[in-house]
């Protein structure tokens, strides 16, 4: 019988069309990894009830459950709806998913934190595309959760999760040239539809600071918890250089 590798499945907002292509990028470097996505509704990011009815469990455990048809090694959802909703309803969703699947699950947002660890993190600059109110919110996910401070934010205002993915490098530079005039541990990128983490190399090494994205982070954290070595990683930033793998499923 073939030998199947580690399969991660991969929760992903419907309108998302940057972590798709990265996370394939990123695994294109391991011959025994693959990654397999699942889609809910998710088009709005705000703080305005019909955006925040988009994260309502259900819709992403029946997206789950798809995932678990293809025996998939790891469930992770890659969405950053944890840093306004809050790290508890993240730790609650992989319980669910868990509970539902028997699958273990981890978000966008604890693996980064999980690395925030590892790093000895204290401090951070915040970038998004977000609106100042939601950058608010993370920042004191940040303090509570893990006594993150947040140094700097930098945000676009923006609120139509389709118009992330169109942000020029450009203007994704400018951000982080911006926040990188204080000293801080490094940068916080929340968004998986924002496609900075693609120069993670390159602002490393013109900027000074690690590059925590919350694509990066949640790979490096999927790699981990499937066993495989993060350090495999090469080109997309400091992060895949720390911490083995820590648990094998299989």
């Amino acid at each position: 019988m073939r030998k199947e590798p580690k399969k991660i499945g991969m929760l992903t907002p419907s309108s998302n069309t940057v972590l798709e292509p990265i996370c394939m990028e990123i695994v294109r470097q391991l011959d025994h990894v693959t990654v397999h996505f699942a889609r809910f509704e998710v088009t709005k990011i705000s703080l305005e009830e019909d955006a925040l009815s988009q994260f309502d469990f259900e819709p992403m455990l029946k997206a789950a459950e798809m995932l678990a048809h293809a025996e998939v090694d790891l469930i992770a959802w890659n969405g950053t709806s944890g840093g306004w909703l809050g790290f508890d309803m993240d730790h609650e969703l992989c319980r669910m998913i868990t509970e539902r699947t028997g699958i273990p699950a981890t978000t966008s947002m604890l693996a980064q934190v999980e690395a925030f660890k590892e790093m000895n993190v204290k401090t951070v600059h915040l970038v998004t595309p977000y609106i100042p109110e939601i950058n608010e919110l993370i920042t004191k996910q940040y303090e509570k959760y893990c006594g993150i401070q947040t140094i700097q934010k930098q945000g676009l205002a923006q609120t139509v999760n389709r118009s992330f993915s169109q942000v020029s490098d450009v203007r994704i530079e400018d951000m982080i040239k911006e926040v990188s005039t204080e000293q801080a541990d490094g940068i916080s990128i929340v968004c998986t539809n924002f496609p900075a983490v693609t120069k993670a190399d390159y602002y490393e090494k013109n900027y000074g600071l690690t590059i925590y994205d919350t694509i990066n982070t949640l790979m490096w954290q999927c790699f981990r918890m499937i066993g495989v070595d993060p350090s495999v990683v090469k080109g997309w930033g400091d992060v895949f250089n720390s911490g083995q793998a820590v648990v094998s499923n299989k």
